[in-house]
């Protein structure tokens, strides 16, 4: 097993050479290329006094300078920082500030947003550099269970793994064709690259996800393998029925999170199997279904541990426990909270599960201070922050309410300061102020004045009495909604 990314992506040039690995709309690499082209980008890096150790963002869109970028800055022995393209002031300022990155990566779209050092990337020269290397790969930025967004220190051995793992658990072939549509600043294309250079197979890259559009493009670049999460599935569910749905080459969806109610519908529909995949930035891939699980379909399990994971339940909560390898550092500059998460020796998932006769292990809540919408994590205490900046907003909570489409929505509680209307005109402006500092995905879809919280012992506000079971949330008094007016 290879040690460092470096290293692999050195063995698959030598090993598939002129062979095709990065597919854009504009663009086609060889292996070769990736190798040649990240090796002169590294060079120019270090030329700017990058040095080992130093943290280097990267905010782009899916464009090939993406993952040349990443491999680039690892081969100069730094670590990466990926951010969101969508993100503003408040979240883009305190990643770059915690994480202490000495220059962001980016095109020429996104630099007025950026402060501090930017580099906009043109031109590099071809150069082969010395072998630098930090154990330490990626400080990943998730939500995690509370508080504003963390670092996880991801290692080469991490990512390297988790690749491995997924390409063991999809039989990966020599004639696969990999195809993924979330952007690069996720988890899911940085360890889709590392399968396709163990495995010398493309990588097909879509600018964005698009329903309308994801499987004609499965079809068009002969995808065999893909996987999606969150919205996705239901989003491609709600789509007319094509006479193409079956047709192509698709022979394995991995998917986090199938409704067990559409599972066999989604595998009828495009005539291939969908199996689970479940883990998180912290820990990777922690449980997976194998592909001849047939008896799985249609009942919400999650599959049993990866080799060289250990999961459990706790007794008392019934919260997933992980431990074992693909596992993270920890959290950068958060030592209390990587105590917390990683107490009596498992990593606390925030996820509570149950498991069934066969051994496999179920999804049912959550724990955490988090809202997910789709694909995506919102901390709810980032959230708040940003609310409570607004002059009339005295207090702020934010909960997750159901929805069919996104799983769940952001919906803000807000007490207001005297003088202040709790009207519509109010909500808006609230809403237009967290619009200049939150990524879009973040923004509340739902504003609910109230006179007033009921608070914890600790004077925290006690969010469960905001959420009344039989209370249609979006049908409350004085409720607006965060869309933008006509």
């Amino acid at each position: 097993m290879h040690e460092t990314i470096p290293d692999l992506m050195r063995h698959a040039a030598s090993t598939y050479g002129t062979r095709e690995f990065l597919r854009f709309p504009d663009t086609s690499l060889t292996f070769e290329d990736a190798d040649a082209r990240s090796d002169g980008l590294a060079a120019a890096l270090i030329d700017k006094g990058v040095r080992p150790g130093d943290r280097v963002a990267i905010m782009m869109d899916n464009v090939p300078d993406w993952p040349l970028s990443w491999l680039a800055i690892l081969k100069a022995g730094a670590i990466t920082v990926p951010v969101n393209v969508r993100y503003r002031a408040a979240d883009l300022e305190h990643v770059l500030r915690d994480s202490g990155a000495v220059a962001t990566l980016t095109t020429e779209e996104h630099v007025p947003h950026i402060p501090g050092t930017v580099y906009v990337l043109g031109s590099v020269p071809r150069a082969r550099i010395p072998a630098r290397t930090h154990e330490i790969a990626n400080f990943q930025y998730t939500s995690g269970t509370t508080g504003f967004p963390k670092a996880c220190m991801l290692t080469h051995d991490y990512w390297l793994r988790t690749a491995r793992l997924v390409a063991d658990q999809v039989r990966l072939r020599d004639d696969d064709v990999m195809l993924i549509a979330q952007p690069y600043s996720y988890m899911d294309p940085q360890w889709v690259t590392l399968l396709c250079l163990i495995g010398g197979i493309p990588l097909v890259v879509l600018p964005r996800f698009s329903a309308s559009g994801f499987w004609a493009s499965a079809r068009e670049h002969g995808a065999t393998l893909t996987y999606v999460l969150g919205s996705m599935p239901l989003l491609l569910h709600k789509q007319p029925p094509h006479a193409d749905d079956g047709a192509g080459r698709l022979r394995l969806v991995l998917c986090s999170g199938i409704r067990p109610d559409l599972h066999r519908a989604f595998e009828e529909r495009w005539g291939a199997p969908w199996r689970e995949l479940y883990g998180s930035t912290e820990s990777g891939p922690d449980l997976g279904v194998p592909i001849d699980a047939e008896e799985t379909v249609g009942t919400g399990a999650m599959g049993l541990p990866y080799p060289g994971k250990e999961v459990t339940l706790d007794e008392e909560t019934g919260e997933i426990l992980v431990r074992g390898a693909p596992m993270m550092k920890g959290y950068w500059n958060h030592p209390e909270a990587t105590a917390h998460a990683f107490r009596g020796g498992w990593y606390h998932t925030g996820d509570l599960g149950f498991r069934d006769e066969h051994g496999y292990i179920h999804h049912a809540g959550r724990l955490t201070d988090m809202v997910r919408r789709g694909g995506e994590n919102i901390s709810c205490a980032e959230v708040e922050s940003v609310l409570t900046q607004h002059p009339a907003v005295l207090q702020a909570a934010l909960v997750p309410i159901p929805d069919d489409l996104w799983g769940e929505l952001p919906k803000a509680f807000l007490q207001l300061r005297p003088g202040h209307a709790a009207d519509e005109d109010t909500a808006m402006s609230v809403i237009e102020h967290a619009r200049g500092r939150l990524a879009r995905f973040k923004i509340p879809e739902y504003v609910e004045f109230v006179e007033g919280f009921a608070l914890t012992p600790s004077a925290r506000i006690e969010k469960r009495h905001l959420l009344h079971p039989e209370r249609d949330q979006r049908a409350a008094p004085a409720l607006f909604t965060g869309k933008e007016r006509p």
